[in-house]
């Protein structure tokens, strides 16, 4: 087995550095698009394990990363708990109800993992299909950005109304992040038990918040989470704009800290002595000329250094970057990472 991206998360020395990307099955890949295609919508494919293992694992064959990802989405959560939500084309996600008031709290429930069995069966399902060849990651949003969602009823730039809550309703707020909380180390726990090798916390809208405010209302969590997950698989926790929130990372119980494009690399490695960093390429880098992508994935190397270093993207990958420049980002990854450790 490949598992260099284990041998990594944990700060042990790889002959390279693992790379895979966030958002790698996705519609970059016309085999996925073909897949789409057949799926009637994109619930469907996510609801669909023999689908959902399909398109998690064409990244590995075709572009040639570390590790799948399991193909899901991060609003399972408060679908299971009890707030449906829709994806439409080109807009996102939307919710047809959402959450406004303490009142609205007795529709919701803390979801059981048996509610997200589809997942299960998706990562048993490729886990076998994988057959050892590199690592499954599992994943699940960080509750701040799932209450944002539950709360704005879709994708917002300010998430105003999220906000809202926290200075109006503090109380209210706390109650409902524990209960996405709670949902979350049901679903990751089962995750890791079909068979996810690490799994990743993602917390889209962490730069939203204060300081303050995000000590309070999100990282202390996440923080939960992965203090109930344990230490049986390796965790990573990606908080983008979060740059404010670096040095309390370090003292939370995960092994990854995933860096964005905005925050310095050797910033960062002094704020976050106890952690391997992963990123943080700006997927707008890969809009470049293959000789543009190269050179900015070897600034970026050279600048992590050839350990405690898991190469990624500093957010996910664009539906609109060609499948070339993403397949050369991987292998000057595979390449110069290589010629580091010599």
């Amino acid at each position: 087995m490949n598992d260099r991206l284990i041998s990594a998360a944990k700060g042990l020395a790889t002959d390279r550095t693992p790379i895979w990307l966030m958002r790698q099955a996705g519609r970059i890949l016309p085999e996925y698009r073909k897949v789409r295609e057949t799926a009637k919508d994109f619930k469907t494919l996510v609801k669909t394990p023999e689908l959902a293992t399909e398109v998690t694992i064409q990244p590995v064959d075709i572009l040639g990363v570390d590790a799948a990802i399991i193909f899901s989405d991060i609003l399972v959560i408060p679908e299971a708990m009890g707030l449906n939500y829709e994806m439409e084309e080109n807009k996102g996600p939307v919710f047809p109800k959402r959450i406004t008031s303490e009142a609205d709290l007795s529709s919701l429930h803390i979801a059981q993992a048996e509610e997200l069995q589809y997942v299960l069966d998706a990562i048993r399902l490729t886990k076998k299909e994988l057959q050892g060849k590199v690592p499954l990651i599992g994943f699940a949003g960080a509750p701040w950005t799932i209450f944002s969602y539950m709360i704005e009823g879709k994708g917002s730039k300010t998430f105003s109304q999220a906000k809202k809550m926290l200075y109006t309703q503090p109380a209210f707020s706390h109650r409902l992040l524990d209960m996405i909380a709670q949902s979350t180390i049901h679903y990751l726990k089962a995750q890791i038990k079909a068979g996810a090798d690490i799994v990743q916390i993602f917390d889209s809208w962490a730069g939203i918040l204060s300081p303050d405010q995000y000590a309070e209302f999100s990282l202390k969590y996440i923080s939960k989470i992965c203090d109930a997950l344990g230490n049986d698989v390796p965790k990573i926790v990606f908080a983008k704009g979060a740059f404010f929130a670096r040095a309390e990372m370090n003292t939370i119980n995960c092994d990854v800290v995933g860096l964005d494009w905005n925050m310095g690399i050797a910033e960062s490695r002094a704020l976050l002595p106890n952690k391997v960093l992963q990123g943080n390429l700006d997927p707008c880098a890969l809009y470049g000329s293959l000789d543009d992508v190269r050179r900015e994935t070897k600034k970026m190397l050279d600048a992590f250094g050839p350990h405690k270093h898991i190469a990624n993207l500093g957010h996910g990958l664009y539906p609109d970057t060609e499948v070339d420049k993403v397949k050369c980002y991987i292998d000057t990854v595979k390449e110069y990472s290589a010629t580091l450790r010599r």
